[in-house]
């Protein structure tokens, strides 16, 4: 849709001005100046993965007195800002916590196809690894993205793509890792960004309804998408079949107020839902339910917390630490096994998410 010049513009509430008060050069990708690497270094052991920009594989760096495993990232061919941007990107976070480390960037001699070469993450696969986790696991991998998510915004970059595939996690040596910043982007106020990021399950609902002023908020919306799948056992969380369907999916659960409320705000009037629904789980003094004081998945990206207020949980106990009193601190219970397949479009689960259907 074309943009509303007479929308309520939407500006971060912390971090909004980190890449306008730093020098241009910190931004500026499309002159960077990359120094490549030697090819010979690397050798390729077997593929462990494809995406729309590239194939991942698993390598081993053959220039030392003891080879080491890496991770070689080959791109297909985009445009070169494209690439510049995500080595840009990575070179500022270069040993950020929990952010994958970039270790070389290579080309090809003959067909200049460019490959990033990764530190290598002993990966479990999320499917098989998500069902076995405790509360506390989930707490403690939680956090760790959000220390990752808190340190890439504190640096005036926005992720766009968080989603279980993105989030390595080793579980024997409880290391999580966030990885493919091929969709990065630097934070600016009052710019306009590409809506067509993120994965359509962790989209959030600005991107839904093509509003461009967004902000970090948006990796918030998609690391509530997965928390949500984690506890309710349903992957992913808001299977919708097209935006559209997302966005009814997503008002399905937590109903339409808020949704036709944050519409008006923006002034979007592209899209439109023909009913109102309540949300699913509406809290009472008898039940309160989840703790609703900090909703990730909240529709409005003013009202998601900022990850320099949920980072600061303690993850080990069930209480609260005291810079953050309003956190969540209730067990987290799963509702029924997790979905092998999905039947006429909607996720497995049982229990509470049943009454979804």
């Amino acid at each position: 849709m074309p943009p509303n010049h007479d929308a309520v513009v939407h500006r971060a509430r912390i971090y909004a001005d980190v890449c306008t008060e730093k020098e241009p050069e910190y931004s500026d990708y499309e002159h960077l100046s990359i120094a490549w690497g030697d090819q010979e270094h690397y050798e390729v052991v077997r593929k462990v993965g494809r995406g729309k920009y590239s194939e991942v594989f698993e390598g081993v760096n053959v220039s030392g007195e003891t080879p080491t495993r890496c991770v070689i990232k080959i791109l297909k061919p985009v445009k070169k800002k494209k690439i510049f941007r995500e080595v840009k990107i990575l070179q500022n976070l270069q040993g950020g916590p929990n952010i994958i480390t970039l270790m070389d960037i290579v080309k090809d001699p003959h067909s200049r196809t460019p490959s990033l070469i990764f530190e290598y993450v002993e990966n479990a696969d999320f499917k098989a690894l998500y069902p076995t986790l405790t509360d506390l696991d989930i707490r403690y991998y939680i956090h760790e993205l959000l220390k990752a998510l808190h340190y890439c915004h504190s640096m005036g970059i926005m992720h766009r793509d968080v989603k279980p595939h993105n989030v390595m996690i080793d579980h024997s040596r409880r290391q999580l890792r966030l990885i493919d910043w091929g969709l990065a982007e630097f934070y600016f106020p009052e710019r306009e960004f590409n809506v067509r990021v993120a994965s359509r399950y962790f989209k959030g609902p600005e991107l839904l309804v093509d509003y461009q002023l967004y902000d970090y908020s948006l990796d918030m919306w998609s690391l509530g998408c997965m928390l949500a799948a984690i506890i309710f056992r349903k992957e992913p969380f808001f299977f919708g079949h097209d935006n559209y369907d997302q966005l009814v999916k997503i008002a399905r659960v937590l109903g339409t107020a808020d949704l036709h409320a944050y519409l008006d705000k923006v002034g979007s009037t592209a899209w439109s839902l023909t009913h109102s629904r309540r949300p699913f789980w509406a809290p009472t003094a008898a039940s309160p339910g989840p703790d609703s004081s900090t909703p990730t998945t909240s529709t409005s990206p003013h009202r998601r917390p900022s990850t320099s207020l949920i980072s600061c949980c303690d993850t080990t106990t069930r209480s609260a630490s005291p810079q953050r009193t309003r956190c969540c601190t209730r067990t987290l219970t799963p509702c029924g096994p997790w979905p092998g397949a999905h039947e006429e479009g909607r996720g497995g689960g049982s229990g509470a998410w049943q009454q979804l259907r």
